[in-house]
C-alpha cells in the first residue's frame, strides 16, 4: 500500500501534451501550499548542506559525501516494493565507488523511525509513506531544506530541476523550506476489470446513482460493487473527497485543508456520503473487510473478481501484479460525481506527487542521503521505476506510448489527458497524520455499523482535535 504514486506519462507521443500544459503545475497547483510570508514555495532559497566529515565537494560529488561511506536509507514497502530503492542504492555505490547503500524495508514507518528521531540517530534518508507515515508537521524542524538537491547536476550532467515536471517544489515546501521531495506521479481513480466489463456490456460508472444501479447487475450475477480491507479503509475517504471537491469545487478543499470548524458537514461532503450510503445499505459492498487484511481484499478484486470497482491510487497495479487474474485489463476511471452538474467536470482529477523523501538533518551521513535522491533523480533509475512498477516518477520522459505493456498505465494517461488542467489535490491528511484515527471511523463506517451522521462526527472530532491543539503549528492553504 501506498499513501500516495501516479504513474509518468511521459513519452515521445504521451509527454508532449504534459509538457504542453505542464502536468504538475496543473496538478498540484490547487493543492499548493503558500507560506505565512505570503510567497509562493516555489520562491525558496537554497538550503544549507550538512557533508559527512572529509567529503570533498565536486562536480562528481556535489554534496561533498565522504569516501567509503555509509548510507542509511530506510524505505517504505508498500505497492512499490523497495526493489527500485537498491537499484538506486547501487547508482550510489557506482557514482561513489567504495560507498555503500543500505536499504531497510519498512511497513510503519512512524512506529519504526520515531524512536530514531527522538534518540538523534535517524536515517540519512527516509520515504515517509504508508497509512502510518509521520506527520511531517512533527519533524519538518529536524529536516534538511533539498533545494541544493534540485539545484545539483544529476549523473547525465542536467540540471536536475531542468528534468522534471514543473510544481514538484510546492507540495514538499512548508513555511518556505523544501523538505519533502516527492518522488512518484500519482493517479487516483476508480479501477476495474475491462475484459469483465466488456464481457457483460456493463459501462463504468460516473455518478453515485450510476454506481448503485450497476450494484444491482453486480449482485444479479453474484458479484459486489465494491469491496475493501481493514489497512485501506481510508481509500474510501480518498475517494469521498475527490467526489465531493468535484462536486463543490475549491471551497470543499480549503475547508478540509485548513480544518474548518464544521467542515465534515458541508453539503457536497453530505451529499457523497449519502451516496455511498445507499451503496452499503443496499449490500453492494462486499462484507468483511474490517477484518480482512488489504492485499488480500485487493486480490478477491483482481484476482478473483469478487467486487467491481476499487478506489485506490496508481500503485495498485504493481501491488497486485502476482495476484492479478490473467487478461483483467486493469483499467482506471474517473471517481465519481453526485450529479452531472458539478462545479468541476466528471474527468477532472484527483493526482499529486507522492512517496515523500525527507533527509533528516541529524542522520549522520546528510551528503550520503542526498547523494540518494539524486541517483533516484537520474534518467536510469527513474525509467528502471516506471518499467519495473509501472507508475512514474517526478522526472520526465521515461515512458513508452505503450505503458511498458501496462493497461493501467496507459489509462493513466489518459486519464491526464483527459482531466487536462481540471487536477486537484489535498495535503491535511498526511500532514497532520490523520490517517491512523480515519481508518477506525472509516472501517465501521464500510460494514455499516454507523450513519452519515456518525461519520461525520467522528471525522469532525478528529479534525477538532488537531485544529484546537496549540501545540500544532497549522499551515493555511489558499
Amino acid at each position: 500500500m501506498s499513501n500516495t504514486s501516479l504513474t509518468n506519462a511521459a513519452v515521445t507521443k504521451a509527454a508532449e501534451p504534459f509538457q504542453r500544459r505542464q502536468f504538475l503545475r496543473g496538478a498540484l497547483a490547487v493543492g499548493i501550499f503558500i507560506p505565512a510570508t505570503g510567497m509562493l514555495a516555489s520562491c525558496v532559497g537554497g538550503g544549507g548542506t550538512t557533508a559527512a566529515p572529509g567529503g570533498t565537494v565536486s562536480a562528481k560529488n556535489p554534496f561533498g559525501m565522504a569516501d567509503k561511506s555509509t548510507v542509511d536509507a530506510v524505505i517504505f514497502k508498500g505497492g512499490y516494493g523497495i526493489d527500485y530503492a537498491d537499484f538506486a542504492g547501487k547508482v550510489v555505490e557506482k557514482a561513489q565507488p567504495g560507498s555503500t547503500v543500505k536499504v531497510t524495508a519498512a511497513t510503519n514507518i512512524a512506529q519504526t523511525l520515531q524512536p530514531r528521531f527522538v534518540g538523534g540517530n535517524p536515517p540519512d534518508v527516509i520515504d515517509n509513506s504508508g497509512a502510518n507515515l509521520i506527520g511531517i508537521n512533527t519533524i519538518r524542524a529536524q529536516l534538511e531544506d533539498l533545494t541544493s538537491v534540485i539545484e545539483a547536476k544529476n549523473l547525465e550532467g542536467k540540471v536536475i530541476k531542468d528534468t522534471l515536471y514543473a510544481g514538484v517544489v510546492e507540495p514538499g515546501t512548508f513555511d518556505g523550506k523544501f523538505v519533502q521531495l516527492n518522488y512518484v506521479l500519482t493517479v487516483y481513480a476508480m479501477w476495474y476489470s475491462a475484459s469483465l466489463f466488456e464481457t457483460n456490456g456493463w459501462t463504468v460508472p460516473t455518478t453515485y446513482d450510476e454506481a448503485l444501479a450497476l450494484g444491482a447487475k453486480a449482485k444479479a450475477q453474484g458479484k459486489y460493487l465494491f469491496g475493501w480491507g481493514k489497512e485501506a479503509a481510508t481509500y474510501y475517504q480518498t475517494m469521498a473527497i475527490a467526489s465531493a471537491i468535484k462536486e463543490g469545487g475549491d471551497d470543499v478543499r480549503l475547508a478540509l485543508e485548513n480544518l474548518k470548524d464544521g467542515c465534515w458537514s458541508l453539503q457536497p461532503i453530505q451529499d457523497v456520503f449519502a451516496g455511498l450510503k445507499k451503496i452499503i445499505d443496499a449490500g453492494y459492498m462486499q462484507p468483511g473487510g474490517a477484518g480482512t487484511q488489504f492485499t488480500a481484499a485487493q486480490a478477491q478484486w483482481s484476482n478473483e473478481e469478487k467486487f467491481l470497482l476499487y478506489p485506490s491510487g496508481g500503485w495498485i497495479e504493481n501491488e497486485m501484479k502476482t495476484q492479478t487474474k490473467a487478461g483483467f485489463k486493469m483499467t482506471g476511471a474517473p471517481e465519481l460525481t453526485v450529479t452531472t452538474s458539478s462545479k468541476f467536470p466528471q474527468k477532472s482529477l484527483h493526482s499529486t506527487a507522492g512517496e515523500g523523501y525527507i533527509v533528516p538533518s541529524q542522520g549522520k551521513n546528510v551528503a550520503g542521503g542526498k547523494e540518494f535522491l539524486r541517483a533516484m533523480l537520474s534518467n536510469d533509475a527513474a525509467v528502471n521505476f516506471a518499467k519495473t512498477t509501472f507508475s512514474s516518477t517526478i522526472v520526465k520522459g521515461t515512458i513508452p506510448a505503450d505503458g511498458f505493456g501496462s493497461t493501467a498505465l496507459v489509462s493513466q494517461v489518459k486519464l491526464l489527458d483527459g482531466a487536462g488542467s481540471d487536477v486537484f489535490s489535498w495535503n491535511f491528511v498526511d500532514l497532520y497524520g490523520l490517517n491512523t484515527d480515519q481508518l477506525v471511523v472509516w472501517n465501521t463506517f464500510l460494514q455499516g455499523d454507523s450513519s452519515v451522521a456518525q461519520l461525520t462526527s467522528s471525522l469532525q472530532s478528529i479534525t477538532d482535535k488537531v485544529r484546537n491543539d496549540s501545540s500544532v503549528k497549522k499551515v493555511t492553504v489558499t
